[in-house]
């Protein structure tokens, strides 16, 4: 491929106010960067892209994915949130092996791919061994996604647990920091996702949260998302020991009141929803709107593979209808149609490229079309029945494409994705490494006829005590530095 690629005649969405959105411009991309955005350019020796009638714009960002359970599609479908948990974290992912996390992670970040997601947060919470870790981290490699690799720490339950004690996971994500992930700048990025605020011992939520801080590494966790539970609770807690922090994306964060939300803000922390996994397990209604009025940017995630679509046109859509929806609700109780639409297409693509990037602290490399970031571009358009003709490019990009629509993806400049077909990679090998993994786990977890295991009598209160005692000893350990 010649390392200068010309994108001529597009509708730009450049998702950066000073270059703008121009009806027809081109994208001249550059050794792997956006060298310039305008109406016309002049690239002599550059490869010339025809994209008129498609649209061109920055790759989105997917700031919280579960990116190893590719292969148990659907699995979750009909499931609450406390069926996940049974489900997926106590029964699935105990009995992963490395190479079914490898399967999951490149299966699904080709699926990413595919979609037009060229930047992943992958809360890679399966980290059963420090095999497990490798793999996941080799997958997202072969697959060529730029990711923020967030380590898991959540121990999954096992009769041989891979390691000895919670220091030793921490001390294993030390190693891929050190061994495999030394670089804020390569491709692939380090990052931590800690375990839900009151599973664990309060010192060892402390512990999680300080070595982000000295491994100089975002982090990421579930919170806000059990209604009645302490589980994911915790916000004062956290205030109280110092440990919010603008390098920490909250997924989620349904269940919060203001006063949880204000704290978020003032300690500049991002926040990730999931509209459709939290419409859908009774997490509550999605945060959008609430993350505005505080002033903060939503972003946006396509959460668990097991259950949710993998591209980011679904949470953009419902995400936007839902708020949408919610305003409108006010109007109705009052017998009244809406005056209008206050939240936009333009909005949503926001949350789902610009605000992603911002909250991935990957702003000032990718989100935008911003000349001198990289080349993480996208475009969509072509000839199948659901986008001709577009009328209105924008609405059409957040009200009716899919990922089929996606024609080209470029990662860095490269393609990932060309005129409809992944390049450089054997997608065929991907599909039948996750189709061995689903069967090979499925099969064991299945055995017995019973995929998700009947509850245990008091299941939800033993774990919601256990949880409150934690919280309560968040109390009487004294912060540091006090």
């Amino acid at each position: 491929m010649s390392e200068r690629l010309l994108l001529r005649g597009g509708y730009v969405l450049s998702m950066d106010d000073a270059v703008g959105e121009l009806a027809l411009g081109d994208v001249l991309v550059e050794d792997g960067l956006i060298a310039a955005v305008a109406p016309t350019l002049d690239a002599g020796g550059a490869e010339r892209l025809d994209v008129a009638g498609h649209v061109v714009m920055p790759g989105f960002v997917d700031t919280h994915r579960h990116t190893w359970q590719a292969p148990f599609r659907g699995v979750c479908a009909d499931w609450t949130l406390e069926d996940y948990f049974r489900g997926i974290r106590t029964t699935i992912s105990p009995n992963c092996s490395a190479d079914d996390v490898y399967a999951g992670n490149h299966l699904g970040a080709l699926e990413a791919l595919d979609a037009g997601v060229t930047t992943i947060l992958d809360f890679s919470h399966c980290n059963n061994t420090p095999e497990h870790a490798d793999a996941a981290l080799q997958g997202l490699r072969d697959a060529g996604i730029r990711a923020l690799f967030a380590y898991g720490y959540y121990p999954a339950p096992s009769a041989e647990p891979g390691f000895a004690d919670h220091a030793a996971r921490l001390a294993d994500a030390r190693r891929i920091r050190e061994r495999e992930l030394p670089s804020d700048d390569g491709l692939v990025t380090m990052g931590l996702a800690l375990t839900e605020v009151g599973l664990l011992p309060f010192e060892d939520t402390i512990a999680e949260v300080r070595s982000a801080g000295e491994l100089g590494v975002p982090t990421v966790l579930h919170t806000g998302c059990s209604w009645g539970s302490p589980i994911t609770e915790g916000i004062p807690e956290l205030d109280h020991h110092g440990l919010l922090g603008a390098e920490q994306v909250h997924v989620h964060c349904n269940t919060l009141d203001d006063r949880d939300f204000r704290r978020l803000a003032e300690n500049g922390c991002k926040i990730s929803s999931s509209p459709e996994t939290e419409l859908q397990m009774g997490m509550g209604h999605p945060v959008i709107r609430r993350a505005l009025d505080h002033g903060m940017r939503p972003s946006l995630s396509c959460d668990v593979m097991s259950s949710n679509s993998g591209d980011m046109f679904s949470q953009m859509r419902i995400g936007l209808l839902f708020e949408r929806a919610m305003r409108n609700d006010t109007f109705n109780a009052r017998n009244a149609m809406p005056d209008g639409l206050d939240l936009t297409v333009r909005d949503a693509l926001r949350w789902g490229t610009a605000n992603g990037a911002h909250a991935a602290g990957l702003e000032d490399r990718v989100g935008s079309l911003t000349p001198g970031k990289q080349a993480d571009v996208i475009v969509i358009g072509g000839d199948r029945l659901n986008m001709v003709p577009m009328a209105d490019p924008v609405g059409c990009i957040v009200a009716q494409a899919n990922a089929s629509n996606v024609r080209h993806v470029l990662v860095a400049g490269r393609f990932a994705k060309r005129d409809g077909e992944l390049v450089g990679v054997d997608a065929r090998r991907a599909v039948q490494l996750a189709r061995d993994a689903s069967e090979r786990v499925l099969g064991l977890v299945g055995s017995d006829g019973e995929l998700l295991p009947p509850a245990p009598d008091g299941f939800a209160d033993m774990l919601g005590t256990f949880a409150a005692r934690n919280l309560a000893r968040a109390w009487a350990i004294e912060p540091a530095g006090s």
